[in-house]
């Protein structure tokens, strides 16, 4: 076991108390009777038996032209059900605006399953998880420090029914008893590992019912929190992975929950990886091994992940352990049964061996052919434009304020201090989130790493001189009691050698619309944006898939022909950055690279593969 999956075991150990039962009916909102029940502990499907085998792949990590391509390969592995989550940051970028389009079209996802002959498993949330910007909570719920995240407070409750009655639109004529193929709908996620308030649950469950997802319901939860986070008279599946034994985990469901249907919700048969960590892997025997047991009682199951994808944009997240803030990578690769990619690995085959021992021939689809990769040679970005040119109107403070406190969800903030005075000693802040370049005059003479907690720094600015502090931005916590807590940028009062320094400055940019550049073809001083073209022949009418190889580069993001990679960093273990096939041009294609770091690299290339570097905690 890594020490990043012994964290997360040795965090959900930890969390405390097990709350009162309070007894709610599971068939709550139901109108009339449904096409997928339970009886006999069984999940049942038209009055007959029925298995879940699902995968799970979250349509925002997959390009939608590969939609169709990942769901038949979800079906050739055997499988009969898609699981998927909803990301609600995703999709209200600010209260109330809502965004359903392109590949944030849930809808169309589903419908592309039903198509495709299977069922689906919907995950709503409002807290996913996943390894994803706040766990899917939008960063608008708390511009300042609050405990209100998953609670019943009615600053959570409000905004959380109002989402879910927008959700309900798109999703409730796609439940199975309305036509669609939506069997089972998630309460909240997770909740036992993070508290045991069943109100809380309950609201959720309403919010839910009130929206009109009327069906089945379930929770999921890892064995040892059942009784915090289930509800009576609601199905509970349980949540492990791949160094835990089927077995043990549901005899640890069995001492709360004796009743079926028996369910492994999450069957993590890999891991994420964190910027700084060793690139996470998990064996495949141990899967097998628990995947055999419950095959052998029937038991239903759904792969996390099947496919992981890419975490595209801003959109990773972060953990909070007793080590501190550890963000994760813009790859969700995950060490899937699909890679980045989209490839069968060799999971993929032996999880294939073992179903072909269980399932009708008839059960596998056939695999689509394989998309061949698109090489890059090596090419040089010529031009050059200032980062500084894409910040907003600046706004004047006494003391620095996150980006969540003026409203900014993400991106970069540059804070601004003129000295009407020399300046020496020591800088410190209370925190520092999440990366912070310290430059004077124009110099960069400092960094600050949070992951290295790292909050002060010492300063020497002279009279008339200008300091600064670009700070950039990781994903919110998405996991832990830090959830709601972790507004970015400078946290707390600026304080030069114990007293305060007043007067700031404050200027932002996130990276959404990088249009109104301006490049050159000379250089630049200071953070800045590269640009270059290369050019791709394709055999079809759509090019295949590249990793561009970002090794010698800094600390930043990623663009190609407008849409936005992710971060990359030098610190690892992610080397190269997944450019899918359709975002692609037979032709000419653009790459626009931010890099914070002024010297390095300033040449890429394509090539067929993730490159995975081991260079363990540094500072870049």
């Amino acid at each position: 076991m890594s020490q990043m999956k012994q964290t997360r075991r040795n965090f959900l150990t930890s969390v405390g108390g097990v709350g009162a039962v309070i007894a709610l009916s599971g068939a709550a909102g139901a109108k009339t009777a449904s096409r997928f029940t339970v009886a006999n502990d069984q999940f049942m499907l038209d009055g007959k038996p029925f298995q879940i085998l699902a995968g799970e792949m979250h349509y925002p990590r997959i390009a939608r032209e590969y939609w169709r391509d990942r769901l038949r390969k979800l079906k050739s592995l055997g499988l009969n059900t898609l699981t998927t989550y909803v990301f609600w940051n995703a999709h209200e970028t600010s209260p109330g605006v809502y965004d359903f389009s392109g590949n944030l079209d849930i809808a169309a996802y589903i419908r592309l399953a039903q198509e495709e002959g299977l069922w689906v498993n919907l995950r709503p949330g409002p807290y996913v998880c996943a390894e994803w910007d706040g766990g899917g909570l939008p960063a608008w719920l708390f511009p300042e420090e609050s405990g209100i995240a998953r609670t019943s407070d009615p600053k959570f409750v409000g905004p959380m029914k109002a989402w879910f009655k927008r959700l309900g639109q798109e999703l409730v004529p796609l439940l199975i008893d309305n036509g669609g193929p939506i069997i089972l709908t998630q309460i909240e996620n997770e909740y036992g590992a993070f508290g045991a308030d069943h109100d809380y649950m309950r609201q959720v469950m309403e919010a839910e019912r009130d929206a009109g997802f009327t069906g089945l319901l379930y929770t999921a939860d890892p064995s040892q929190f059942v009784a915090n986070g289930s509800l009576p008279g609601i199905v509970a599946g349980i949540n492990f992975g791949t160094n835990y034994k089927a077995e043990e985990e549901f005899a640890a469901r069995a001492k709360v929950r004796s009743d079926g249907p028996f369910f492994n919700s999450e069957l993590w048969g890999g891991w994420f990886d964190a910027f700084g960590d060793l690139h996470a892997t998990m064996e495949i025997p141990p899967l097998i091994d628990s995947l055999k047991w419950m095959l052998d009682r029937k038991m239903s199951i759904s792969f996390y992940m099947l496919h992981g994808g890419t975490s595209f944009g801003w959109y990773a997240g972060a953990n909070w352990d007793s080590k501190g803030y550890s963000a994760d990578i813009s790859s969700y690769d995950y060490d899937a049964i699909l890679d980045e990619a989209g490839r069968p690995t060799p999971k993929y085959a032996a999880v294939k061996a073992l179903f072909q021992n269980y399932l009708p021939a008839e059960a596998f689809a056939p695999l689509p052919p394989a998309e061949v990769p698109v090489t890059v040679p090596r090419f040089r970005l010529t031009e050059a434009a200032p980062l500084e040119s894409l910040l907003g109107k600046p706004v004047h403070q006494s003391s620095p304020k996150s980006l969540d406190a003026l409203g900014q969800m993400h991106g970069l903030m540059v804070y601004r201090h003129r000295a009407e005075k020399p300046l020496s000693g020591v800088l410190k802040f209370d925190d520092v989130r999440d990366y912070a370049l310290v430059r004077v005059n124009g110099i960069t003479v400092a960094t600050l790493d949070r992951r290295l907690k790292e909050t002060s720094v010492a300063i020497d600015v002279p009279q008339g001189g200008v300091l600064e502090l670009w700070v950039d931005t990781h994903g919110h916590c998405n996991y832990g009691k830090n959830i709601g807590r972790d507004q970015k940028g400078l946290i707390g009062q600026a304080m030069l050698n114990g007293a305060p320094l007043s007067g700031w400055e404050q200027a932002g940019v996130t990276f959404d619309d990088i249009s109104g550049l301006t490049f050159a073809a000379k250089p630049v001083a200071g953070p800045a944006f590269y640009r270059g073209t290369f050019n791709v022949t394709a055999d079809g009418a759509v090019p295949g898939f590249t990793f561009l190889d970002m090794r010698g580069w800094g600390k930043g993001y990623v663009f190609v022909n407008g849409h936005n990679l992710g971060r990359y960093w030098s610190v690892g273990p992610q080397r190269a950055m997944f450019v899918p096939g359709p975002w692609l041009k037979s032709g000419v294609n653009e790459v626009v690279v931010l890099d914070l770091r002024e010297a390095g690299e300033r040449t890429l290339a394509g090539g067929p593969n993730e490159i995975w570097d081991l260079p363990g905690l540094v500072k870049a």
